[in-house]
């Protein structure tokens, strides 16, 4: 009769457990779709200030075509990619396309001193911090689920729930080292 009881114990203490670290994992793969969100926040609206940017920028630099078309391209670029590797590669491309565009503008002083493009460019170094801080809160909400994913024993859970590793969104290498190379 004992044996029955602890048997009994012991399979509803497993139960538990499964449940326990099943619903563990539902929460933090929630918080990576949570983060990934706020992520694709900001970057759709540093997307939509690029537009503007250009714009700007068109009337000054007209015979600067390439560089204008560059950030345009990356821009599309941005907005057609999946998941997040695809979607950090192309936002570094941006990233370089904007370094590029903000060079050129310093050999202009009329575009420098513009008040709409000095508007456009805290809003977009506004944006950029937010994207940043977005971004690390989003890879420690993946690290903490894969960490679960791969730790025994949520790693036996989370296969026979399906429950896969997520990708980090991470800046390419170099992206904030390099200077942009503009030539006339």
């Amino acid at each position: 009769m004992v044996a029955i009881i602890v048997g009994i114990g012991i399979i509803v203490l497993v139960i538990l457990a499964v449940v326990s670290i099943y619903n563990s994992l539902v929460r933090m793969k929630n918080r990576c779709d949570a983060t990934w969100g706020q992520v694709d926040v900001q970057l759709k609206r540093r997307h939509d200030l690029i537009p503007n940017l250009v714009e700007t920028a068109k009337g000054y630099i007209a015979h600067e075509r390439g560089t204008l078309e560059s950030v345009t391209q990356a821009r599309s670029a941005c907005l057609a990619a999946k998941g997040p590797k695809e979607q950090a590669q192309a936002e570094n491309l941006l990233t370089g396309t904007l370094r590029t565009l903000f060079a050129v503008a310093e050999n202009y002083p009329n575009l420098k001193a513009n008040e709409n493009m000095l508007a456009l460019q805290a809003q977009l170094a506004e944006t950029e911090n937010a994207i940043a801080a977005t971004r690390e809160t989003y890879n420690v909400a993946v690290r903490n689920f894969n960490n679960a994913c791969q730790v025994v024993p949520s790693n036996v859970i989370a296969s026979v729930f399906g429950f896969a590793v997520r990708e980090y969104f991470q800046a390419g290498e170099g992206a904030s080292r390099e200077a942009p190379k503009v030539q006339f």
